[in-house]
């Protein structure tokens, strides 16, 4: 079994610091001058916020709740402090151009956070078991692992941005089409028992909705080989389904009216025909390529094809289990993630076709568990038994257990290879279409 170093690795850690800041610096040089203030996705911060957020956060975990010494702008540490995850616009606080501060007082307050948080990762007492914040490193980790979640949220948003708005970075690879998506197959795991999430002291760092680790009875069940494609999606919207209001919850279908959704939001109509809105340019629609929808449009296709998604449990199943009754810390075994594992770690801006990594499978046979797109499960996001927030960022994860969130399991292409991990746990609203984020089915 794969083991992982408990105790705080200084030049470890610093080197990932700087890696992380180094990759959100060549996000935000891509968004052009005048877009700086836009608001891609009406239900978060303009993107001036976040180029202040991840470097605050940094500030306000690390070292002032922490280590409990001053930051850099308390005014701005307030301001940056926290995002939004509003049901609708009107919970989206105003945010004018005026209300922000001028790109390069934002970018000076960053410089100046990195240098404080260099120093404390090189310097500080970071491990102190009479310090809940500190003890084993927790705020030092809560902060190298909040940055590459938002650099996977701003690709959500660069998604949305005009692409006049935007510059395409050198030597971005271009969209791998790939030809005919993969005859559907399903796959039958046995009955078993799945660990969802994880105990304490087996992992160097979790988020506090990872724990603590739960033994569940999974019943036998089918499950697609693939995740589905947008060919297969097709089918779907050309048999009139999202115009069939007995395959959508009430909720579902009302918010399906109310903004007129008729297609996945990656999907563009032209001449007649489909297009994808790639993150640098719109292509032919790639058939073979994992559609990505909301929880509401994955359960409707499912509803459609007179099956369901899988729950949390059935997805460690498929993902972690094996014939012989054990699991794996990852589908494919114990070898660290890599990029002949899955379409992760931003290795590419949209996805591949679904099966290009057959490296990546699980014991099952199953493809492309992690990676390529995060995968929606049928299972509201709540807390397990005996969770406690996280002393490092106590409202983490308390916020959203509201029913109204559905856990995702998985990985997509801006997903950092230091969140793969079994027991992550990510989450949406089941009507939330921006994420990179597709489906599989189950049948009893």
């Amino acid at each position: 079994m794969m083991t992982l170093p408990m105790a705080v690795d200084r030049h470890a850690s610093l080197q990932w610091f700087r890696r992380n800041r180094e990759r959100s610096a060549r996000i935000f040089r891509t968004v052009r001058r005048e877009a700086y203030y836009d608001r891609p996705i009406p239900l978060r911060n303009p993107i001036c916020f976040y180029e202040g957020h991840i470097p605050a956060f940094g500030v306000n975990t690390l070292i002032k709740r922490a280590l409990g010494k001053p930051g850099v702008d308390g005014d701005l540490e307030v301001l940056f402090e926290r995002g939004i995850d509003p049901k609708d616009a009107a919970g989206v606080p105003d945010s004018t151009r005026g209300g922000w501060p001028e790109r390069d007082v934002i970018r000076r307050y960053a410089d100046g956070a990195d240098r404080l948080l260099e120093s404390a990762i090189e310097r500080e007492e970071l491990d102190r078991r009479d310090n809940a914040v500190l003890r084993r490193g927790l705020a030092l980790y809560t902060v190298l692992e909040h940055e590459p979640m938002h650099q996977e949220t701003l690709g959500y948003m660069w998604h949305r941005l005009p692409y006049e708005r935007k510059t395409r970075p050198p030597g971005e690879p271009a969209p791998l089409r790939g030809g005919e998506p993969p005859r559907p197959e399903s796959v039958r795991i046995p009955a078993g028992r799945a660990t969802v999430g994880a105990d304490r002291d087996a992992v160097r760092f979790g988020w506090d909705n990872e724990f603590p680790a739960q033994r569940v009875d999974v019943a036998a069940f089918e499950i697609d080989a693939y995740d589905t494609t947008n060919a297969e999606f097709l089918e779907f919207i050309e048999a009139g389904g999202y115009r069939r209001e007995d395959l959508w919850s009430p909720e579902d279908w009302s918010w399906r009216v109310e903004q007129k959704v008729e297609s996945p939001i990656f999907w563009e109509r032209r001449n007649g025909g489909w297009d994808w809105r790639g993150m640098w340019e719109r292509i032919p629609l790639p058939l073979a390529w994992p559609v990505y929808v909301s929880q509401a449009e994955a359960s409707a296709y499912a509803r459609w094809k007179k099956r369901r998604l899988p729950t949390e449990a059935e997805f460690h199943r498929a993902a972690y289990g094996t014939p012989e009754g054990g699991e794996r810390p990852f589908p494919w075994g114990e070898e660290p993630p890599d990029s002949t594992r899955g379409n992760f770690d931003f290795q590419r801006s949209d996805p591949v076709p679904v099966g290009s990594h057959p490296a990546g499978a699980s014991a099952w046979g199953v493809h492309d568990l992690v990676g390529n797109g995060w995968e929606w499960t049928s299972t509201e996001f709540g807390p397990f038994p005996g969770f406690e927030p996280m002393a490092s960022y106590p409202v983490y994860s308390t916020d959203f257990f509201d029913g109204k969130h559905y856990v995702l399991k998985g990985a997509s292409p801006a997903t950092a290879k230091e969140l793969v991990r079994a027991s992550f746990r990510n989450w949406f609203r089941g009507n939330y279409p921006y994420v990179y984020a597709t489906f599989r089915c189950v049948s009893p």
